[in-house]
């Protein structure tokens, strides 16, 4: 894969954006929180070369600019953006947590421009608790002192550390991630149940964001055009069962693309 990192204006806002490269189908791809586009690059290198995954860093995180405001319809504007930059037709989009539910309700507002959705483990209601980025250390001497602080959690960050002039901390901003993480909350049905095209909704088993009914629900409510897929992971169902999440990704894509 030839990757290529490219900035563009939206809004006024600077944002980066993550082209993994390759001559396969476009598949937009979008992170949750603590982390940002690079997160992507093993799912990219699995899906090569058939797709060719292209991730956004969204608002506040990776190398995208800090924003006023963190707000749903800002992301999705972004997201609009972001699209309109790629100058690419209508597309598979997949997104995570955060992610996810800009990917959907993008879908939902812009249902010409999405051909088939993959969410990954968030609800149609979310209920975040930001208790965890408020506990977060903001910042080590070294990047060694950052691993051992962060522990059992630091793999999950480590995409997202940086090296900055008095130490390594991250590439998004505490304050601004919470301000995120409560604007996320809300009831989102009626953008989940507004979108028509085929949907692949992913489940961590052991996920504590998408309780196991709720998403039965999801996929009920939308009869015939969505479908839920269980994996043995947490949250973070690409990091924690990669090879089965490529598996689920790669096998809906194929069979919607027919």
């Amino acid at each position: 894969m030839r990757i290529m990192r490219e900035f563009f204006l939206a809004g006024g806002r600077r944002l980066s954006y993550v082209d993994f490269g390759g001559p396969g189908v476009p598949l937009l791809a979008f992170h949750g929180h603590y982390n940002e586009a690079s997160a992507f690059a093993p799912l990219a290198e699995a899906l090569a070369p058939r797709w060719r995954v292209i991730a956004l860093d969204q608002r506040g995180h990776g190398e995208s600019e800090r924003a006023p405001s963190y707000e749903r319809d800002d992301y999705v504007a972004d997201i609009e953006a972001f699209h309109r930059q790629l100058g690419l037709g209508p597309v598979s989009v997949l997104g995570h947590s955060l992610g996810g539910v800009n990917a959907y309700q993008y879908a939902a507002r812009h249902p010409g421009r999405v051909t088939a959705l993959v969410i990954e483990d968030i609800g149609a209601v979310v209920n975040c608790d930001w208790s965890f980025t408020e506990r977060l250390i903001p910042g080590a001497p070294s990047r060694q002192d950052l691993v051992g602080a962060l522990g059992a959690t630091a793999p999950y960050l480590e995409c997202s550390f940086r090296q900055l002039d008095d130490g390594w901390g991250y590439s998004f901003d505490l304050e601004h991630t919470v301000r995120s993480q409560k604007a996320l909350n809300g009831d989102h049905w009626s953008d989940w149940l507004r979108v028509t095209c085929p949907t692949l909704l992913v489940r961590g088993a052991r996920s504590d964001e998408l309780a196991a009914d709720h998403a039965r629900e999801m996929v009920a409510r939308r009869a015939g055009r969505a479908r839920l897929v269980e994996i043995p992971a947490g949250h973070v169902v690409h990091h924690d069962a990669p090879v089965e999440f490529v598996a689920a990704v790669r096998s809906f894509l194929s069979e919607v693309e027919e």
